[in-house]
Parts: structure tokens; sequence; C-alpha cells
């Protein structure tokens, strides 16, 4: 089997194609249907749960504008659809940081933008020792935790208020969620422990190919494109993961260490893992294709609801196409705060 992650110093061979004219078999997904996390006062509760509605999906409500991504039924599907990728991408594990190695032993944990909380409560059931908090603006956790894990409705682009540090603090796919990347980092340092570790996970830049098969022509690329533009419009750009190694040493961490693997949009490599990611990121894309799409465009590029649907008709068609061999990279980056 080839080898499905690679340090920076060590760039993984192309991935092989599936030789095959015809187009991907659509797969079963997986989801989780969650209850809402209760905030504590009537109030808080009021404001928060008020969603935002637009083109028929939903939006967090508590800082509005700051996500631009969907937190209803829909979506959260998608998202823990979305864990089981990294968790085969993984070989199973949580994370690539030493803390998530068998028998590891840790403090405090923050899960930044913790969507569902499914790895919140992952991490909190493989370490019972550990105290786990999960993070995000929109309250779409459930109501039963393991009594190790909690979660809070905050926006951490704001002053950071927690009573005590971490041990480890972990995010992933927060691309377009923060301003200022490099401020969102000094923040993880200064809340990490001494010895404690940060990790990052992120895609970008979104739909590529290595032999190229997938070209500006294609509507993949061009929907690519517009999606950038649409985030530089909202003041939040997609940020280039492969940056992340730099800002984490700009900011103090050592040991900083980077890791890439690649989701492919259908079945079209001959690696059977490849394969397997391929299956299961192609019913993540298409489910969330709508999600990816109606707010950046809309909100972004002044698009119509109508013109969103029809555009999106050839990117489904490019998607499903075997001969376009398309991934999407995703890196990991993890690195530790010194110890004194």
């Amino acid at each position: 089997m080839a080898e499905q992650g690679s340090d920076n110093n060590n760039p993984p061979e192309p991935i092989a194609a599936h030789h095959a004219d015809d187009v991907g078999d659509d797969d079963d997904d997986e989801g989780l249907g969650l209850e809402p996390y209760e905030p504590s006062t009537a109030s808080l509760r009021s404001s928060i749960l008020q969603y935002r509605t637009e083109h028929g999906r939903t939006y967090h409500a508590y800082k509005d504008g700051k996500y631009s991504l969907p937190n209803d039924d829909t979506e959260n599907e998608r998202l823990d659809l979305q864990h089981h990728i990294f968790c085969l991408s993984y070989d199973g594990r949580l994370g690539l940081c030493p803390l998530n190695d068998p028998g590891a032993k840790v403090g405090r944990v923050l899960d930044v933008g913790c969507g569902t909380g499914i790895w919140t409560i992952d991490y909190g059931d493989e370490h019972p020792e550990a105290e786990v908090i999960g993070v995000d603006l929109s309250p779409i956790q459930p109501s039963f935790t393991p009594p190790n894990v909690r979660f809070e409705i905050d926006d951490l682009e704001e002053p950071w208020t927690f009573s005590q540090k971490f041990d480890y603090i972990h995010s992933r796919i927060m691309t377009t969620s923060f301003s200022d990347w490099k401020a969102y980092l000094q923040k993880c340092y200064d809340n990490l422990n001494p010895g404690g570790y940060l990790e990052l996970a992120d895609v970008g830049p979104m739909y590529v190919s290595d032999d190229g098969t997938l070209t500006e022509d294609h509507a993949v690329w061009k929907w690519r494109s517009l999606l950038v533009e649409a985030a530089k419009a909202l003041g939040r750009p997609f940020t280039d993961p492969k940056t992340y190694k730099g800002l984490l040493e700009e900011v103090g961490f050592v040991d900083v260490h980077e890791t890439l693997h690649r989701w492919p949009v259908n079945t079209w490599p001959q690696d059977k893992k490849l394969k397997e990611i391929g299956a299961w990121n192609y019913e993540n894309i298409m489910i969330g294709m709508e999600g990816f799409s109606l707010a950046f465009l809309s909100r972004g590029l002044g698009w119509s609801r109508e013109e969103i649907d029809t555009f999106l008709v050839d990117v489904r068609k490019c998607l499903r196409d075997r001969r376009i061999h398309t991934y999407v990279p995703l890196t990991t980056v993890y690195g530790k705060k010194p110890a004194t």
C-alpha cells in the first residue's frame, strides 16, 4: 500500500489513477443526529438559538457572518462524515501530535471550532484523565457527553478568558475563520502550558491534480477560484496551510512538523486506501457543495440562488468524472511550546 502521509522533507509521489472512463458511484454516508447544546441562561439561549435563515439553510446568529457554512442537520451530518475521513487518513488516530499516541497522558485540551463535537467527545473517551473543552459559534453539540467533556459557545477572535492553560489545543478546517491567523496562533501559544502542543489541520488550495487532468476550463477549477474570490470579498480569505509551519515557528513553537495527505474527490486512485478515502470524500463534497457555495457566492459575489444552482450542475458532473484526477490537499501541522 502506498504511503498516505509524508512530512515536508519527503513529499508524496503522485497518486496512481485507476484507469476508467466512467464516473464515480455514490457511496453510503454516515451522520449522527445530535441534540442542541443548552446554554445556561434564557437570554443567552434566545440570542444564540435564533439562527440566521438564508436560502433555506440556517447559519450561526452569534457573531453573525464570521463563519460562512451552515449549521443545520445536513451540514452537521457532513461534518461527522468528514471526521471519518480524518480518521482514515490518520490510520485511526485522532491527530498526529504525540498527545494522540496510545497511553499519552494529558491534562486540559481545547478543541477550537469543534462543530458537532465529535472529535471533542472521541478524545475525551480515549483520554478519561483529560478535561476536554470544545468551543464553537453554534450550539450544535450533543447534550449528553462524557463527564470530562464540555462545550462552550464563544468567539475566539475575542480575548481569551480561560482560567487555566491547556496541554493540547486542536483545530481543523478553520480556514476563513480568522481574519488574523498569526494573532490566533499567538493566543494559542499564550494559553498553552510549557511543553504543550498546538495541532492544525487544513485544506488548501482546494481541488488540484498532479497530472494536469484538472485544467482552468473545468467547472471545479472555476468553482475553486470563485470561492477564493468571494472569501476575499468577505474579508476572510482562504489561508494557505503551507504557511502554518512558518507561522508557528515565528510565534515561538519548536519541533514543528508538517504532514501532507491527499483526499481524492472520487474513486479514481489505484491505491486501495486512497480509493476508499475518495469514495467518502465524494460524499463529503456532494453533501456539502450547496453549503460551501451559498453564503460565499451570494454574500461575497452577489449571485442569486438560481445562478448558484445552475453553476453547480457542471461542478457535480466534473467531480464525478474519474478521468479527472482531482484531490484536496490536507496539511497537518503541529508544534510544541518550549518546556522552559
